[in-house]
């Protein structure tokens, strides 16, 4: 059983704090990216630095990575979702979406790339490098890269169909596997990492792997089932990376019985710290009510 201990909401202060993930710029300071929203609802990436020695945030910015023009695949956000150090340089995976017609929103995974240890980056390109296809018919989004020997594995959202139920549009995802050589071109062919377990489950999202003791391990997002809807964190194990047994269970950490986060938790970020993991995650509103910290006990 994981028994993670709360430490409290440790950042608020813009208007949405979604998907925070990090990377290590001091033996103690984590730089935490995420995304927030302006007024007209357009999506835009900022950093925090955060000081895990006395639990402070001691800087803040605002990142260029200016939404695409009219048209196209990140017209109207950008939201990072996943990072690698690949040769001293910052590989930032970022989830660009537009508006669509038919239904709310459509995604699509691009990627920006940074030499100055991450607060300046440049995109790779005006188009993503993962986008909806034979395997994903719907959209990709959020995503982890995990740095093998010699090539990466991707574990990504992948949605395969909507609905409309009850005056809403319902989509459905889960957690697809793709492979690359130099992590930015991937080879796809549709295999599932982390599927349905509920009846009325319909989404998976923002999977966070790492290895320890020969065992990958993943954390992730669901919601869906009978008795609730609101998301939780869920976990699951591999032997190889590829097949995936969900132990949801094994996650004992849940929804406080007020304050930001009372009604979900969700969009988990794992990370190591003097030997002891750590866990950034968000709240209610999907981000809206900021960024929270936790431990696992030992």
């Amino acid at each position: 059983m994981q028994n993670w201990n709360k430490v409290g909401l440790i950042y608020d202060n813009q208007s949405y704090n979604a998907l925070p993930v990090g990377t290590f710029i001091d033996n103690h300071i984590l730089r935490i990216y995420a995304s927030s929203r302006n007024n007209d609802n357009i999506s835009f990436p900022f950093f925090i630095d955060y000081d895990l020695q006395i639990q402070k945030v001691i800087n803040e910015k605002i990142i260029n990575i200016p939404r695409g023009e009219l048209g196209t695949f990140d017209e109207h956000g950008v939201m990072p979702t996943s990072l690698i150090n690949i040769n001293n340089q910052i590989f930032l995976y970022y989830i660009g979406w537009n508006l669509a017609t038919s239904v709310p929103f459509r995604n699509a995974i691009g990627l920006a790339i940074s030499n100055d240890g991450g607060e300046k980056f440049e995109k790779y390109s005006k188009a993503p490098i993962l986008d909806r296809s034979l395997y994903d018919t719907c959209f990709v989004a959020s995503n982890c890269v995990y740095k093998e020997d010699d090539f990466y594995r991707m574990y990504y959202l992948s949605c395969d169909k909507w609905n409309y139920l009850n005056g809403k549009f319902i989509h459905s995802y889960n957690i697809k596997y793709a492979e690359s050589k130099d992590a930015i071109h991937w080879l796809r062919n549709g295999k599932v990492a982390i599927n349905f377990k509920f009846d009325n489950e319909y989404a998976i999202s923002v999977p966070r792997v790492l290895k320890e003791d020969g065992v990958y391990k993943m954390w992730y997002s669901y919601r869906g089932n009978k008795e609730i809807q609101t998301y939780r964190i869920g976990y699951a194990e591999s032997e190889n990376g590829i097949e995936w047994i969900r132990k949801d269970e094994e996650v004992n950490l849940d929804v406080s019985t007020e304050s930001w986060d009372s009604e979900m938790i969700c969009y988990p970020f794992i990370f190591k710290y003097k030997n002891k993991f750590y866990m950034l995650y968000n709240g209610n509103e999907y981000g809206k009510s900021g960024i929270g910290l936790a431990t696992l006990e030992k």
